[in-house]
């Protein structure tokens, strides 16, 4: 019996992959594409991509630590292996919602550096402090120092609904960022890594030589795993996962593509990246599941959504420019596209050049089914858990042709939820965003406000034998709903399909704050 791969779930540490027989896989190539172009450098990618794994990669290459190198791109490619200070300024793994929480941090990071450097401490500037230590580690080497910051935005995240605070965490790391321009004599390399390049930093343009490489072509699969990549180091794995599920390995392969692929961080869609903590974590435990969405919830883009009142269907199938998507400033003002773009809910699909417009979309299963439930859950309250409980129930429903089940089921729901903390949005919307979450969940081509030549059909969703047209009315009635469709004559624009035409008029009553009663007309086409 062969044995089965190490996969480095989660783990971040390249000497510890390396010196314990963990798959890795090569992404020294990079480094030698680095070196030709500058030496700042910044790094945009989603959270669980792989960019502290780069960082740490880094950091034993500029150690001279050769040996960790045998046999991956760069080992004969580097001639000289000169061991440089490296400063690793990491927030990963902290949240910085407390007022002191960067301080904190900060102070215990610097104190130790001062200890490593025999520093006698002169400052409580943070700026001051780092300055010192970059020329006590250029000092104790004399030779350049390298610095690689890892999340540099993480305290920034942390603090999206505290407004005064951000701004204050955006002062302390602009000066600690700024150093990278100050300090430019003593510094070999630096990089920086995060989820977004935020514009209202300043950092970018306070350091007018820092080379965003986030959406370059040329290093669009330094973090992921590419389908090359996929094919050279987990053939076997790949094997193993299809033998376990008994499927063919090419069946594992499709599977393993709708769920984790299809992310594009360059404007020419290439290379495929695959989501690597997804990824292993399948191969890993031989199953499908949602493995990055369940490591953490999006709260901040939640509460954008919520603040900005944001019509859900907008959340895809959507285009931004170029210019936007590179630059955002992640508080509740904040234009939603980018944020989703640069935190790996949405990706790049298309590139329209004369216009240097970016479309964007859910990259893959995992992500839209993930996505839709944290909002599913957020909408109506209920755990993540009953939501896909009754997202299932709603399915069989609408597959075996029992409307009216599935219309109860519905009115169900509205009744389950209370609405006292659902005031960021139109009590209509609220209705409208609901439904057309159980129907995206349900897999349907559902489409809000659907354009016909006479006027607009609430909700239209397809199946393979039926077409529903849905039209809601508040504090009316279903009779009314029905006489819209009919009026506005809404079934001619699927004349030419040959499903059935399913027509439900529904009402929404404030007085009881749900769906009050619906009526169902069956046609053929």
């Amino acid at each position: 019996m062969r044995e089965s791969l190490k996969y480095p779930v989660g783990m971040q540490s390249f000497p510890n992959i390396r010196q314990d027989g963990y798959l890795y896989v090569d992404k020294t190539e990079y480094i030698i594409k680095l070196q030709s172009l500058g030496k700042y450098f910044f790094l945009g990618r989603p959270r669980r991509f792989g960019k502290s794994l780069f960082l740490s990669t880094l950091e034993a290459y500029y150690q001279g630590r050769k040996d960790l190198f045998k046999g991956l791109a760069i080992y004969d490619y580097e001639k000289t292996w000169t061991a440089y200070e490296v400063l690793h300024l990491d927030f990963t793994g902290k949240n910085y919602s407390d007022a002191d929480s960067l301080d904190n941090e900060l102070d215990y990071i610097f104190t130790e550096w001062e200890e490593k450097y025999a520093l006698q401490r002169k400052y409580n500037d943070p700026e001051l402090r780092f300055r010192q230590i970059i020329k006590a580690a250029h000092i104790k080497s004399g030779r350049e120092v390298v610095l690689l910051i890892d999340e540099y935005d993480k305290p920034l995240l942390d603090t999206v609904n505290n407004p005064e605070r951000q701004d204050k965490f955006r002062n302390i790391l602009r000066g600690i960022y700024g150093n990278l321009k100050k300090m430019d004599s003593f510094i070999k390399f630096a990089m920086l890594t995060g989820v977004s390049r935020f514009g209202k930093l300043n950092i970018f343009s306070d350091i007018n030589n820092l080379n965003d490489i986030s959406m370059s072509k040329e290093f669009g699969g330094v973090c992921g795993i590419t389908p090359n990549e996929l094919h050279h180091y987990f053939e076997q794995g790949v094997e193993d996962f299809a033998e376990g599920r008994k499927i063919t390995t090419s069946q594992a392969y499709n599977e393993l593509k709708a769920n984790y692929d299809g992310y594009h961080f360059t404007e020419e869609c290439t290379p495929d990246v695959y989501n690597p903590y997804s990824l292993l974590s399948a191969l890993q435990n031989g199953k499908i599941n949602d493995y990055w969405f369940e490591t953490g919830t999006p709260k901040h883009l939640i509460d954008i959504i919520k603040k900005r009142k944001i019509k859900l269907e907008n959340l895809e199938d959507v285009e931004d420019a170029v210019s936007n998507i590179r630059n955002v400033s992640f508080d509740l003002d904040s234009t939603l596209v980018p944020l989703l773009y640069q935190s790996g809910y949405l990706t790049i699909k298309g590139y329209e050049e004369e216009t240097d417009m970016l479309q964007l979309g859910y990259p893959n299963n995992e992500v839209k089914k993930g996505f839709l439930l944290y909002l599913m859950a957020t909408y109506t309250e209920m755990t993540e858990q009953k939501s896909w409980t009754d997202i299932i129930s709603f399915y069989r429903d609408i597959k075996d042709g029992r409307v009216d089940a599935f219309m109860q089921r519905l009115q169900s729901m509205y009744a389950d939820f209370n609405r006292d903390g659902f005031k960021f949005i139109t009590l209509e919307q609220h209705y409208q965003d609901v439904a057309y979450l159980v129907f995206r969940l349900l897999g349907c081509l559902a489409k809000v406000e659907y354009k016909t030549a006479t006027g607009r059909i609430d909700i239209v969703v397809e199946m393979p034998d039926c077409i529903y047209l849905f039209e809601f009315k508040r504090n009316s009635s279903p009779e009314v709903a029905l006489a819209q469709i009919e009026a506005l004559n809404y079934s001619l624009a699927f004349k030419v399909d040959n499903r059935e035409i399913i027509k439900i008029g529904a009402n929404f009553c404030d007085k009881i704050r749900g769906l009050e009663s619906w009526k169902i007309v069956k046609m053929g086409i």
